[in-house]
C-alpha cells in the first residue's frame, strides 16, 4: 500500500526501530525493495535521486506508485538529496509525497532560505520534506565533499533550522559518509543524544552503509528512525552483473535481472533485520 512518509517515520519513532530508505534506479531495484519488504513484513522507502528523475523526465514515479500501491506493506516514495528544483517540481507533480531537500552545501542562512522554499512549495501538493543540516564527507551518485570540508550538525542551532524551516524529519551529519568508509566508521554519539534533545522531529541517518550493527542500533537507541542505503545494493547489482557475463557462454538480459534482483533482495532483507522493521507492517 502507498505510505505516507511521516506516518511511518512517526511509527518508527514511537516503535523503537528505524525504516530502511533504499535508493533505487530501475524496475529491478523497485522489485527487490519491495520484495524484502514484503517477505519480511516491513513498512520501508523507495527512494529515487534527481538523477534518475531528471534522466528518464519523471517516468519511473508513475511506476514507483503504481507498485508501492500493490504492495501488501506499506510503502513510501521519497526523493533523495534534492539541490534541483527542476527534480523537485517533476517529482511533485508525478505525484510524490516525500522530498529530500539538501541545502547542506549552503551557508547556514542560505540552507535555511532554501529548504524553507521547498518546504512551501512541498506543502501545495500535500508532501513532506526532510532537511540536511551538516554536510556528508564521501560521495554519492557524482557528489562528492570533501573530508576536510565536512561539518557536522550543529546541535545548538538544529531546533533553530528545524524551526524555521518547518521541514518533518532532519538528516544529521555525526561522523556518518557517503559511499564506503575508508576506516571504521566513528560516529560522535554525544552529539546525537544533544541534537535528539533540542529537537523533535524524526531524525535520519545518510550513509548507512558500512556501519557496524552495534552502531546501527545505538543510533536508533538515540532516536534515528531512518536508515539510507545505496552503496551496498549498488554493489550487489553490478556484482551480480559481473557474475552473469563472466560465467555464461552467451549472457542474456533475463538472468542478469534475476540474479540482479535476488542479490539486492538478500541485501535490503539484512538491513531491514537490522532497523528492526521486520514484523512492524
Amino acid at each position: 500500500m502507498l505510505a505516507n512518509t511521516l506516518e511511518l517515520l512517526k511509527s518508527a519513532q514511537n516503535g523503537g526501530y528505524a525504516l530502511g530508505a533504499f535508493n533505487i534506479y530501475n524496475m529491478e531495484g523497485l522489485t527487490a525493495v519491495i520484495q524484502a519488504a514484503e517477505v519480511l513484513n516491513s513498512p520501508v522507502m523507495v527512494q529515487l535521486h534527481p538523477i534518475t528523475i531528471e534522466w528518464n523526465q519523471g517516468r519511473i514515479v508513475p511506476a514507483c506508485i503504481e507498485a508501492a500501491k500493490a504492495a501488501e506493506v506499506p510503502v513510501s516514495i521519497h526523493l533523495d538529496h534534492s539541490q534541483s528544483v527542476a527534480a523537485i517540481d517533476v517529482a511533485l507533480q508525478k505525484g510524490m509525497n516525500s522530498i529530500m531537500a539538501d541545502g547542506s552545501d549552503l551557508s547556514f542562512e542560505d540552507n535555511l532560505k532554501f529548504t524553507k522554499s521547498i518546504v512551501d512549495k512541498a506543502r501545495q501538493f500535500g508532501a513532506i520534506v526532510e532537511g540536511e543540516f551538516g554536510k556528508l564527507a564521501g560521495e554519492e551518485d557524482g557528489l562528492s565533499v570533501e573530508v576536510y570540508e565536512a561539518k557536522m550538525t550543529n546541535p545548538d542551532l538544529a531546533a533553530e533550522y528545524v524551526l524555521k524551516t518547518g521541514v518533518s524529519s532532519l538528516a544529521v551529519c555525526i561522523g556518518n559518509v557517503h559511499g564506503k568508509y575508508a576506516n571504521e566508521p566513528n560516529l560522535d554519539f554525544e552529539r546525537l543524544k544533544a541534537i535528539r534533545k533540542n529537537v523533535d522531529v524524526p531524525l535520519v541517518l545518510h550513509g548507512a552503509s558500512g556501519v557496524p550493527a552495534d552502531m546501527v542500533r545505538e543510533s536508533i537507541a538515540l532516536g534515528v528512525c531512518k536508515f539510507n542505503v545505496n552503496t551496498e545494493i549498488r554493489t550487489a547489482y553490478m556484482d551480480a552483473v559481473r557474475e552473469v557475463i563472466t560465467n555464461s557462454m552467451k549472457p542474456d538480459v533475463m538472468p542478469i535481472i534475476q540474479l540482479v534482483v535476488e542479490r539486492m533482495t538478500e541485501v535490503i532483507k539484512q538491513k531491514i533485520v537490522l532497523f528492526q522493521s521486520d514484523g512492524k507492517a
